[in-house]
């Protein structure tokens, strides 16, 4: 079984110049993918928060990650709107709580967020209050966060290009060709 950041890096080169820019970036990476496929792989229900401008990456990654023709096992992923339509106008500390409260009680703990969009966006603040979240944050260093830059003007390309790695990185994960425990 080959190690996750070894598989990543021949991951990344094998995809040639289009995914280069990773390469620099791969142990932000590794760190932050293998914890979250560890914990896919332990059976929690991933709940994906978007900012705004990302909405059409989450409808992307909803409609994609369990396509039919994928010959692995169904991932729980939902929207943090499918689980509560108003959490838009969620505001303080408290109103997360709530909310954090009726989330633990649905998924009896076994969930963790998965955030993607600016680290000052509102909706990032649910995620940023738990350890196990896997963070996609713009424009902001956060510990355990993979960062990237929103006024990149090929940001869309490369979200598509890194879930495309995401998705490589489940398949060989779930079939025992990659240790993510290492």
């Amino acid at each position: 079984m080959q190690d996750f950041a070894q598989w990543s890096l021949d991951a990344i080169r094998e995809e040639g110049g289009s995914l280069s820019w990773l390469e620099e970036h791969r142990f932000d990476w590794t760190t932050t993918t293998s914890l979250a496929l560890e914990q896919i792989l332990e059976g929690k229900t991933v709940i994906l928060i978007t900012d705004e401008k990302r909405k059409w990456f989450e409808t992307y990654i909803l409609t994609s990650i369990n396509k039919a023709n994928m010959d692995r096992p169904l991932l729980p992923i939902v929207s943090i709107d499918a689980l509560h339509s108003h959490y838009g106008s969620i505001n303080g500390g408290e109103m997360i709580d709530m909310l954090e409260d009726m989330i633990s009680l649905s998924f009896k703990g076994d969930y963790f967020f998965w955030y993607i969009g600016n680290g000052d966006d509102k909706r990032a603040d649910i995620a940023k209050r738990k350890d196990n979240s896997y963070l996609w944050l713009f424009d902001e260093d956060f510990h355990n966060a993979f960062t990237l830059k929103s006024y990149d003007t090929h940001l869309d390309i490369k979200l598509l290009q890194l879930f495309r790695l995401l998705n490589s990185s489940l398949n060989a994960t779930m079939f025992g060709e990659v240790d993510v425990t290492s």
